[in-house]
């Protein structure tokens, strides 16, 4: 098990230590793999959903919600555009990315697409 790698976090250093969602333990996702995960959420019949919080509440459970999840949209811009958007209103937060699979009735993915501004 040499190989295992080891991720330390650090309360210190909690805006580049912490590791969160899906992806976060990877080299951030360009635009292009960003539009690639978010039509991976649209092929599988998912409901694309955009979440929200201040980077000091980012462990806890509750994120706020970017309107109401995006159901039986495939558009993959227009994702991306209420992301942006969510963004540009929230400058300082962390926005994630959810896709709610209905025959689970779970998040079948959840990733960071934007890290806020620790203070």
């Amino acid at each position: 098990m040499s190989d295992v790698q080891d991720y330390s976090s650090s309360l210190s250093d909690a805006a580049t230590s912490r590791k969160y969602e899906t992806f976060s333990y990877l080299p951030p996702l360009s635009k292009e793999s960003t539009r690639a995960q978010i039509q991976y959420i649209v092929d599988k019949g998912w409901n694309p959903g955009i979440e929200h919080t201040e980077p000091e509440h980012a462990m806890s459970n509750y994120w706020y919600m970017w309107k109401l999840p995006l159901f039986g949209e495939t558009n993959v811009d227009v994702i991306i555009a209420e992301i942006e958007a969510c963004h540009k209103a929230h400058p300082d937060n962390h926005v994630r990315l959810l896709g709610f699979d209905n025959f689970s009735q779970s998040a079948g993915t959840a990733m960071v697409v934007h890290r806020g501004i620790s203070v």
